[in-house]
C-alpha cells in the first residue's frame, strides 16, 4: 500500500520477519495533523519478505489546509482586469467554456475538493461544497442552486463560532475541552433527505493544539441549502464528534441521509469517516490503527449517537490487524480510508472503504463493503469489494516524503472508492482508481443483493489507454427491478491527465525538472456512460483542457469529485484551472482552480 501514516516508529525488527520503519521521529505531545503538513513525520512501512505495505495516511485535502493555516501568504486583490461588473454576480465572466462555475468569489484563491447533490423533493435544486481558501486559512464553501446548475449562490457553513468541547457522547478518546474556535476545515461532504432538508458537514481542526472534529449543517426543507442553521458555541447540538487529545484524529468524512418515504429510517441522517489512533508505541504516541467510524441522528442532524467503529474483523479477508495495536484482533480491518455511505430503498445502508490488511504476500489494497439494515445498530463483517492495485504507481514528494501522485499534473491522489445505488432497484455500484495495467484506470464493481456480494467489470470504466484517470465519481439512474442489472444506467465522471515519459520506470520519486513533464502535462475532466458491468464505457470531455495547478496552489487539486443524476442527465462536479488570475505577482498563482459543473446526457445511448 503506498498511502503514508504519521508515526514516530523507529525501526524495529520482529521474530516474524516483519520490519515497521519510519524516517523521522517525532515528539509525543505535539499535533498529529501539524507534524503530517510539515512532513515532521511520515507511514510506518511493514515489510515482509521482498513485498511491503505502507498504511494508511490522512487525506491530502486535511493536510493541505493544515499546510495552508500554517504557511500561507496573504494574497493582494491585484490589478488588471478582474473579469468583474455590476451586473455579474459572482465575475460572471469567468464561466468560460460553457460550463458552469459554482463557487462564486472573486478571489483567485483555490476551491477543490467538490461534491454535489439533488433535492428528492424539487429536483431543480442542487446544492454543492467543496474546499475553500476564499478568507485565507482553509474551509469549506457551499453553494445552491434552484434552477438545475444554471446559476448558483453561495456561502461559508456557519462552523466557525464553536468552540472546541469533546461532549462526553461525541468523543472516541476525550481530553480537556480546548475551550477555542477552531482554526480550519477541510473535507466537504453533503446530502438532502426525504423531505428537501440539506444537511453539510466538514472536518473542522486547530493547529495550536489537538482539537479536532466532524460538525454537521442543517438546512430546513424550503430553504434549499440557501442558509443553514448555526452550530452554536456550546453544548453538542450539530456535533457528530470531538476530541482534544494528541492520540485522536478524525478525517475524510462522508454523509448520506435516507431519503426514501418508505423507508423504516426515514429522514436519518449518517456519517461515516476514519479514527486515527496514536496511542501506540514506545512513545505513547505512534499509530496504532486507521479504523472507520460510524454516527447517525434520528432528528435532521440535531444530536447524533455516540461513534462506533464499523470496520469489523474478517478472518481470511483482513491480516495484520494486531500488527501496531496488539489488543486488537489479527483478523481486524483496521488500515482504512476513504469510507462513502449510501443508502438503498428498503432502508439499508451500505459503506465501502479501502482497506490495506491484505496478506503477507500480496502488496496491493483491497476495497471492502460493510452492511447495517437496522438503522447503524448493527454491522455484518466487512466483505470484497473489488481490488485496489497499488504497484508500480507512481510517487511524488510534496514535503512530507513520497505519496501517490498524477506526475503530468503533479498533484496527490488516491484509490477511495465511491458508492452509488439505483433508487429504483436498489443495485450498488462502486468505482475507484487503480494501477492494474500500467497506468491510472478506472473500475467498477456492481452487488445485486444488498452488498453481501459484489462483481467487478472484466475492463475498466475509461475507453481509452495512454494516459492517467483518476478521482472518479458515480451515478445511476433511477430504473425499475424488472429491467435487469445489465441495464442500469451508470455515469461515471473522472479527471484524465498526460502521462510524463518513462513514468513507470522512472526510479525514485517525480519532482518537476525541465524536460520531464512533471507539472507540465495537460488534463481534462470527462463523463462516461454505460450499462451495468458492460465495460468500457462510452465517454465524452466535458471541460477545457487545462494546465496543472502552480505556485501556492501546486500539488493538490481535491481529493475527490462528484457526480448526480436528475433523470437521464448527468451532473458532474469537479475543479480546474482554466481561469488566469492577474500578472502581477500579487495572487502567487497563475492559474486559479475553480469549481465547474454541467448538465450532460450520458454518452452512450442506452436503456
Amino acid at each position: 500500500m503506498r498511502r503514508r501514516i504519521l508515526s514516530g516508529l523507529a525501526l524495529v525488527a520482529l521474530a516474524i520477519g516483519l520490519v515497521v520503519s519510519t524516517p523521522i521521529a517525532s515528539s509525543a505531545n505535539e499535533n498529529h495533523i501539524k507534524k503530517a503538513a510539515t512532513g515532521q513525520e511520515r507511514a510506518p512501512v511493514i515489510r515482509t519478505g521482498a513485498t511491503v505495505k505502507t498504511a494508511p495516511s490522512l487525506s491530502a485535502g486535511l493536510l493541505q489546509a493544515a499546510n495552508e493555516a500554517l504557511d500561507r501568504a496573504d494574497a493582494d486583490s491585484g490589478g488588471g482586469s478582474l473579469s468583474v461588473s455590476k451586473s455579474s454576480l459572482g465575475c460572471a465572466q469567468r464561466n468560460s467554456d460553457s460550463n458552469v462555475r459554482v463557487n462564486q468569489d472573486c478571489t483567485f484563491r483555490r476551491q477543490a475538493e467538490e461534491g454535489i447533490a439533488v433535492n428528492p423533493v424539487d429536483p431543480q435544486n442542487l446544492i454543492a461544497g467543496q474546499n475553500d481558501s476564499r478568507i485565507g486559512f482553509n474551509h469549506c464553501g457551499i453553494d445552491y442552486s434552484f434552477n438545475g446548475g444554471r446559476t448558483w449562490g453561495d456561502q461559508l457553513p456557519p462552523f466557525w463560532q464553536r468552540l472546541n468541547q469533546n461532549p462526553p457522547a461525541h468523543t472516541v478518546m476525550g481530553g480537556d475541552p480546548a475551550f477555542r474556535t477552531y482554526d480550519a476545515g477541510s473535507d466537504p461532504a453533503l446530502a438532502f433527505d426525504s423531505q428537501g432538508r440539506a444537511f453539510f458537514s466538514c472536518v473542522v481542526f486547530d493547529i495550536a493544539d489537538n482539537a479536532n472534529g466532524i460538525l454537521v449543517a442543517s438546512s430546513p426543507a424550503g430553504a434549499g441549502g440557501s442558509f443553514y442553521n448555526n452550530v452554536p458555541a456550546g453544548g453538542s447540538r450539530y456535533v457528530v464528534v470531538e476530541d482534544n487529545n494528541n492520540a485522536i484524529v478524525h478525517d475524510k468524512e462522508f454523509i448520506t441521509a435516507d431519503s426514501y418515504a418508505s423507508s423504516p429510517f426515514r429522514d436519518y441522517v449518517y456519517t461515516t469517516w476514519t479514527v486515527f489512533n496514536f496511542s501506540c508505541g514506545s512513545n505513547g504516541a505512534s499509530y496504532c490503527s486507521s479504523k472507520i467510524y460510524f454516527s447517525r441522528s434520528t432528528d435532521h442532524a440535531v444530536t447524533w449517537s455516540k461513534p462506533k467503529e464499523i470496520s469489523g474483523v474478517a478472518p481470511g479477508l483482513c491480516f495484520f490487524g494486531n500488527f501496531f495495536d496488539k489488543t486488537q484482533s489479527a483478523s481486524a480491518c483496521d488500515f482504512d480510508q476513504g469510507s462513502d455511505p449510501v443508502v438503498r430503498p428498503n432502508g439499508d445502508i451500505v459503506v465501502v472503504f479501502n482497506n490495506g490488511n491484505t496478506a503477507a504476500d500480496n502488496p496491493n489494497a483491497q476495497q471492502l463493503a460493510v452492511v447495517s439494515k437496522d438503522g447503524g445498530s448493527t454491522w455484518s463483517k466487512p466483505v470484497k469489494a473489488g481490488n485496489d492495485v497499488v504497484v508500480g504507481q507512481p510517487q511524488c514528494n510534496f514535503g512530507r516524503g513520497p505519496e501517490e501522485c498524477i506526475p503530468g499534473a503533479f498533484i496527490r491522489t488516491n484509490d477511495f472508492p465511491r458508492i452509488a445505488v439505483n433508487r429504483g432497484n436498489g443495485n450498488l455500484y462502486a468505482t475507484w482508481q487503480d494501477y492494474r495495467a500500467g497506468e491510472f484506470d478506472i473500475q467498477i464493481s456492481r452487488s445485486t443483493d444488498g452488498g453481501k456480494t459484489w462483481t467487478e467489470a472484466n475492463s475498466p470504466v475509461n475507453p481509452d489507454t495512454g494516459k492517467d484517470h483518476y478521482f472518479a465519481a458515480i451515478g445511476v439512474v433511477t430504473s425499475g427491478s424488472d429491467e435487469g442489472d445489465n441495464h442500469d444506467r451508470v455515469g461515471n465522471s473522472y479527471y484524465r491527465t498526460d502521462r510524463v515519459p518513462n513514468e513507470n520506470s522512472a526510479p525514485g520519486t517525480f519532482a518537476p525538472h525541465p524536460g520531464n513533464g512533471v507539472q507540465a502535462e495537460p488534463s481534462d475532466f470527462s463523463l462516461a456512460g454505460g450499462s451495468g458491468l458492460n465495460t468500457p464505457y462510452a465517454a465524452k470531455r466535458i471541460s477545457p483542457v487545462f494546465s496543472p495547478p502552480d505556485g501556492i496552489q501546486a500539488g493538490f487539486n481535491g481529493d475527490y469529485s462528484g457526480l448526480v443524476m436528475v433523470g437521464s442527465k448527468a451532473h458532474p462536479i469537479w475543479s480546474d484551472t482554466r481561469n488566469a488570475a492577474p500578472a502581477d505577482g500579487g495572487q502567487l498563482v497563475s492559474r486559479d482552480e475553480d469549481v465547474f459543473t454541467d448538465s450532460v446526457e450520458l454518452p452512450g445511448g442506452g436503456d
